[in-house]
């Protein structure tokens, strides 16, 4: 993905058709090291091709993906005595953060 990354924005920036030591020189410029083996492959997969056209189809592929939103925010509870029970839970979670809080009897992990 980081080769890809600086193959993009030296494409961006002016290089249509940047090189290996191109790619290189940018992720040295940020203190990674190239993998010159996934570099490479990078390079001869992309020789040759419309970035944008490889864009593009990469979004549409992605359109059809899937992804989760499983289902809408829960219903809300009517009435007062809802209400009242959502306020009970909160209060007895508040007071066992609390009772948790004293395990530690004031030590840190790292003190």
């Amino acid at each position: 993905m980081k080769h890809l990354a600086a193959y993009l924005l030296l494409s961006l920036g002016g290089n249509s058709t940047p090189s290996a030591s191109d790619v290189k020189t940018v992720l040295e410029s940020v203190g990674i090291e190239a993998d010159d083996e996934r570099l490479n492959t990078l390079i001869s997969e992309l020789k040759g091709k419309d970035l944008q056209e490889l864009i593009s189809e990469g979004s549409s592929k992605l359109a059809s993906v899937p992804s989760g939103g499983a289902g809408g925010a829960a219903p809300a509870a009517g009435g007062a005595a809802a209400g009242g029970a959502a306020e009970e839970k909160e209060e007895e979670k508040k007071e066992e953060e609390k009772e948790e809080s004293d395990e530690d009897m004031g030590f840190g992990l790292f003190d």
